[in-house]
């Protein structure tokens, strides 16, 4: 499932490419049947909370967002969702997001091109033929405005939606670190008044919206934390520095594609790893590979790259929890943070990186 900084990307794709004007909408499978209520309608903004992408439409481009004509789009990607994107060159920086993957987070692929198309980038995006891609069977949501496309297949949730309808949605999620309107507090009081193991908290989209599995072992292990400890047991300095750590890995994530959460002098390979397993990015000899990039998340029966203590798995609340036994001692209250702060990778690329 994609984590929260692959939904701002896509968010981000949707108003370089699509916003702004009026936009064709389908549904070549059938299920979104809501799609002819917004056919020729403008797409006003784009914007994601959590792992939630909304669209909003409406019948000119002179209207509030929040006005009463206004519709959304709300779509959950979940584990089988993606959207695909096809135009003109320059339309969209990404080709792909969502499952299947073959990168941590996004998959860069495109829509299979017609039969009777001609061009040198047969991923589809930026040739001169894009208008006549023709939608996949499973093509949940098609939409197309004049300078390219993006088809929808696959979704937990692809829904029309008022503003009420939008609101409640929000109002059951917790802060997302990367809106500029999080409130950091709510997210601390959540966890600090909770019984629940802290590894099920980071977990629960009501106590923070965005994090999924990747980023829920690895704040852990930077944080020394046991995973298991309750939420009641923590300190409010602890909970604090989780936050801050996790805006600046969600940050890097938004800007770049890809997670990397690992020190440059903790990244030694470690050889019972044969099969590279490629990220956003590995072309460029510059980037973090994906068997470099984090600490403890799929590294079990590996050694922790600083202590050398097994890497250990355990189901929890149905998903599979990553720790090093050896690192992540911190239980008590008292706690200070002791985790890396943001001069990790991330602090030394630029914006423009």
């Amino acid at each position: 499932m994609p984590e929260g900084h692959t939904v701002h990307r896509l968010a981000a794709a949707f108003r370089d490419g699509l916003v702004g004007g009026p936009v064709r909408t389908s549904s070549p499978q059938g299920r979104f049947t809501e799609a002819a209520q917004i056919d020729r309608m403008v797409l006003l903004g784009a914007e994601a909370v959590g792992k939630h992408l909304f669209l909003a439409f409406a019948p000119s481009d002179d209207v509030d967002l929040d006005a009463p004509v206004v519709r959304w789009v709300h779509v959950h990607l979940g584990l089988y969702g993606s959207w695909t994107f096809a135009g003109e060159p320059g339309f969209a920086v990404l080709h792909a997001i969502g499952a299947p993957r073959v990168r941590v987070g996004e998959q860069e692929s495109a829509l299979p091109e017609p039969h009777d198309q001609v061009g040198e980038d047969t991923r589809g995006a930026g040739t001169a033929d894009w208008r006549y891609l023709l939608p996949r069977p499973t093509t949940r949501l098609r939409i197309q405005g004049p300078r390219g496309l993006a088809d929808l297949t696959g979704p937990t949730a692809c829904e029309l939606l008022d503003g009420a309808g939008r609101q409640a949605i929000l109002d059951r999620l917790g802060p997302d670190p990367l809106r500029e309107d999080a409130d950091p507090e709510r997210f601390v009081r959540r966890v600090l008044a909770s019984r629940s193991p802290i590894a099920t908290l980071l977990m629960n989209q009501q106590v923070v919206a965005g994090i999924g599995n990747i980023y829920r072992a690895e704040l852990l292990f930077r944080a020394r934390l046991d995973p298991f400890v309750p939420g009641t047991e923590l300190g409010r300095g602890l909970v604090e520095g989780i936050w801050v750590d996790l805006v600046a890995l969600m940050r890097y994530g938004a800007r770049t594609g890809r997670i990397v959460t690992t020190q440059p002098e903790h990244r030694l390979l470690d050889p019972r790893i044969m099969e590279r397993t490629r990220q956003n990015g590995d072309d460029d000899p510059t980037v973090v590979p994906r068997e470099q990039s984090f600490y403890v998340y799929h590294r079990h029966t590996l050694p922790c790259r600083l202590c050398g203590t097994v890497v250990r798995s355990q189901e929890l609340a149905g998903r599979t929890v990553y720790w090093c036994p050896g690192c992540q001692k911190v239980r008590s209250r008292k706690a200070a943070w002791i985790g890396q702060h943001p001069a990790a990778p991330w602090a030394l690329e630029t914006e423009d990186d």
